[in-house]
């Protein structure tokens, strides 16, 4: 894949293998610290992670994961993972266009929270750059890579889930973390 080799190029990490290693290795951590997490934010945590019960395969574990991580950061997941329904392909190609950054999911019509996508893909500029990659997960990594390779900036509306892949997952620029990534980092490694 192009994006995970300029990423490599850039930086001499492997974008792919170092985001699901890390994000692995956290995760029973994270959970553990979102459910910890009280109110409402609490409670849509509480949500997103019940499609593990449900059907707890890694692909799932991780997709949970990463959209809880939006929600505990104070940050709206949907603004990075835009979900559409297969029959409703009209509105979903319009809303893509008016996208400027961000992973599409395309599902059946009467998929389950669990149920794995038709399509998984990124959009830049309101352009799909990116077809078929599997689980949303990888489309995250991929997406930090294009955005890291392009050097375009963080969407200001997930600069603190960004600066989780990048930072912590990644290791990259690990000495200047935000306080609230910093706050997240302690707990993990604590």
């Amino acid at each position: 894949m192009m994006i995970a080799a300029e990423f490599s190029r850039i930086t001499t990490v492997p974008l792919i293998q170092t985001f699901m290693s890390k994000l692995d290795g956290y995760t029973s951590k994270l959970a553990g610290i979102y459910r910890r997490k009280g109110g409402t934010a609490g409670r849509k945590i509480c949500e997103l992670m019940a499609a593990i019960d449900k059907n707890d395969t890694i692909s799932t574990r991780r997709a949970c994961i990463l959209r809880a991580l939006s929600v505990y950061l104070n940050e709206d997941y949907g603004n990075l993972m835009k979900e559409y329904a297969d029959a409703d392909f009209e509105n979903s190609e319009r809303d893509m266009a008016k996208t400027v950054i961000g992973i599409y999911v395309i599902k059946p019509e009467d998929a389950e929270a669990y149920d794995p996508p038709l399509d998984v893909g990124l959009i830049v500029e309101g352009v799909k750059v990116l077809q078929n990659v599997g689980d949303v997960t990888k489309a995250c990594a991929l997406l930090l890579g294009v955005i890291y390779s392009l050097n375009l900036s963080y969407p200001s509306d997930l600069k603190y889930t960004f600066e989780f892949f990048q930072k912590v997952l990644l290791g990259l620029d690990t000495q200047r973390l935000s306080h609230k990534i910093q706050v997240l980092n302690n707990k993990l490694v604590g």
